[in-house]
């Protein structure tokens, strides 16, 4: 490593003394491992522009360093990708023992699971190689092995310069973001957390700090991405808009920083697979996945100082929590035997600010969840039997985030006037009519998602009615940025008449009633950039969406009854910024030269036998896909009935062919439906 260091600086010497004499040569020089976009300004000035076709290759694990050095004219950014499954096992078992074919045979169950735990990294998979080479070829002890990848593996010389490679990175991080990531150690191994979840767990414990005018959730999504451009956790979904929707830790990752994170006292971790406690000293943040009696009674001497306690599985030798006095954050995460009684004295946790319960079964609040005056974010949308919260919500005056699935908006919501996000609340005749005059109050609020119940045939349906119109017109006026409205009755006495317009609205979602058109007011909205609305899409319906200036997203349920009405074209005006397209019921789309220019994922159906007639098109059909040049995903659902069996495989063979056209190649998805009801190629339609 040392002479390597060393031969780069001679190197970058001798570059800098003769400068002058690169600009006649042609050369290819590797820079390997740039850390800083500031390291690169210096390096870069030891070299001459030419047009002898000179290159220099720069290597980093930090995506904005990547793009530093990139050209500023194109993007010339390789991001290398793992491994697939089949390569990372050639490299594995070639290692090891020189092919797979020479694995025995009792190994080979208990390797490939090694390797999956890599996750693709070459060098995961060489460490790993490396030290099971100094094993026997007994099973049990590579199984041993395979159990401690994530929970502190043995010592061997190939696993600590793994560590040690890894820790650059992690030594790398400003303070705020090494205790973000060290937080990640009380998840357990290959848990898929989600990107707002995991910044609202930040801002309770108080690692999220305000700069520039942002809010603490742009803040902490700004530490998230950081996070991800250091390649210190891994992206496993994404949004409609590119942003990184959930993440997931790494084994090796994980096992860095569990160690880091119990050495410093930062989190303790209690697992059937594995006890790691300190109880000597003070628990401050508590993660429990176990049953195990023996680890449940040595974690139950040392609970009161505990700051967070996130608990994976319910255990009734679980402390209770009155012996949490400290307690600030409690997560009940996949608890399905969590009992109601354990519950009983939350209210006594006077200091908790994050409380969230995950569980299948029925769960009832204590009505002294009124106590909790520091609450900040209340989380119950993994909750489904939960339909009441106790009269006492409205004491709540610090509450943001009231997250629920389907409860009743809160008699006395005017009183929690801090809160921003609320979702998905019932409105129907049990909810007082004050209610919705309260909710007009809340002008923080930034999110909100309501079902509302009440049928045409309410006896108070006007008053209802007249106070949702008035709220929803105060709060569009105010911060609401997002907005999902559910029904089963039709919503037209509001979608006719929302005066003004909430023109902050950024994503729209409108379900279980479908509008007969775009209401005007909707054209107006300028910041819209995501639409899920259940509407009878026509020509002109398509065009008035068309015009939305920064739309990315659109989910729309065409149900069109005339087959004509169901072919729609979309052209090369408007929807500049759609990225995400997906159209439900059965309608046929044709795309025109220059459509959709940055489109990268389509879903549609389309109907075989309408096709030609109500859209005047050749045989096989051609729908325009070609012209889609930025598709990534493709997936087309074919209605088959009355469509004889030749006209379905011509049109999938053309579906193939247009994508087969198209930069990034992507491989279509197509699904058959009422595929028994396709006619004979010789039979009559």
């Amino acid at each position: 490593m040392n002479i390597l260091i060393v031969l780069m600086i001679t190197c970058l010497c001798f570059c800098l003394f003769n400068h002058n004499s690169l600009s006649c040569v042609r050369y290819l020089i590797v820079i390997d491992d740039v850390w800083s976009t500031q390291a690169w300004k210096i390096i870069k000035c030891a070299f001459s522009e030419n047009t002898c076709g000179s290159r220099i290759i720069v290597t980093t694990r930090i995506g904005t360093v990547a793009k530093s050095c990139s050209s500023p004219d194109c993007d010339l950014v390789y991001e290398l990708k793992a491994l697939s499954e089949d390569h990372s096992k050639m490299l594995f078992f070639r290692r090891i023992f020189g092919s797979e074919d020479k694995c025995p045979h009792q190994l080979k169950e208990v390797s490939v699971e090694i390797v999956k735990k890599c996750g693709g990294l070459p060098l995961a998979i060489i460490t790993m190689a490396s030290l099971l080479t100094t094993k026997s070829d007994i099973r049990e002890e590579w199984m041993k092995v395979c159990s401690s990848i994530g929970f502190g593996l043995e010592k061997n010389s190939d696993v600590e310069e793994m560590n040690m490679i890894i820790s650059l990175s992690y030594n790398d991080l400003p303070h705020h973001l090494r205790t973000c990531l060290l937080y990640m150690s009380m998840f357990p191994e290959d848990y898929v957390i989600k990107r707002d979840y995991l910044v609202r767990r930040w801002i309770a414990e108080g690692f999220i700090k305000v700069f520039g005018g942002r809010t603490l959730e742009e803040e902490g999504e700004c530490y998230f991405n950081e996070l991800i451009n250091r390649s210190l956790i891994q992206a496993v979904d994404f949004q409609y808009d590119g942003r990184v929707y959930a993440c997931r830790v790494h084994d090796l990752i994980l096992d860095l920083i569990v160690s880091k994170a119990v050495e410093g006292n930062f989190v303790t971790i209690v697992t059937d697979k594995r006890q790691v406690l300190r109880p000597q000293g003070k628990v401050h943040r508590l993660s429990s996945d176990c049953t195990n009696a023996e680890n449940m009674l040595t974690c139950s001497k040392a609970v009161a100082h505990v700051r967070s306690l996130n608990m994976f599985r319910y255990s009734e030798r679980m402390p209770p929590l009155l012996n949490f006095r400290a307690l600030r954050v409690l997560d009940l995460d996949g608890n399905e035997d969590l009992e109601s009684c354990y519950l009983e004295d939350i209210g006594k946790l006077f200091q908790l600010r994050y409380l969230r319960i995950r569980a299948s079964n029925n769960i009832t609040l204590p009505e002294q969840i009124g106590e909790l005056q520091l609450l900040v974010i209340l989380d119950l949308l993994n909750c489904y039997d939960t339909s009441e919260l106790p009269a006492s919500i409205d004491k709540l005056r610090n509450l943001k985030w009231l997250l629920a699935h389907r409860v009743n908006l809160p008699n006395g919501v005017g009183n929690m006037q801090a809160l921003e996000y609320v979702s998905l609340v019932v409105v129907d005749y049990t909810t007082p009519v004050t209610a919705l005059q309260e909710l007009g109050s809340l002008t923080k609020l930034r999110s909100l998602g309501l079902d509302w119940r009440i049928s045409g045939a309410h006896k108070d349906k006007m008053a209802y009615t007249d106070n949702l119109v008035s709220s929803l017109g105060k709060l569009g006026t105010s911060n609401l940025r997002c907005l999902t409205l559910i029904s089963p009755w039709s919503l037209n006495f509001l979608l006719d008449s929302w005066s003004p317009p909430p023109h902050h609205l950024q994503e729209l979602t409108i379900k279980g009633w479908c509008l007969r058109k775009i209401p005007a007011w909707m054209a107006s909205l300028a910041n819209l950039t995501y639409l899920d609305i259940e509407v009878e899409v026509v020509q002109e319906t398509l065009r008035i969406l068309a015009d939305f200036p920064v739309l990315q997203f659109l989910k729309s349920y065409s149900n069109a009854a005339d087959p004509q009405e169901r072919c729609l074209v979309v052209g090369d005006n408007g929807f500049r910024c759609l990225k995400k397209l997906n159209f439900v019921h059965w309608t046929n789309l044709m795309f025109l030269e220059g459509a959709m220019p940055m489109l990268e994922a389509l879903e549609f159906q389309i109907i075989v036998h309408e096709v030609k007639t109500a859209c005047g098109l050749g045989s096989p059909p051609d729908l325009g896909i070609r012209h889609l040049s930025a598709l990534k995903n493709l997936a087309v659902n074919i209605y088959c009935e009355c469509a004889r069996v030749q006209e379905v495989e011509a049109l999938e063979a053309a579906i193939q062919a247009a994508v087969s056209m198209l930069p990034n190649n992507p491989t279509p998805t197509l699904h058959r439906f009422r595929e028994p009801e396709m006619l004979p190629d010789d039979a009559e339609q």
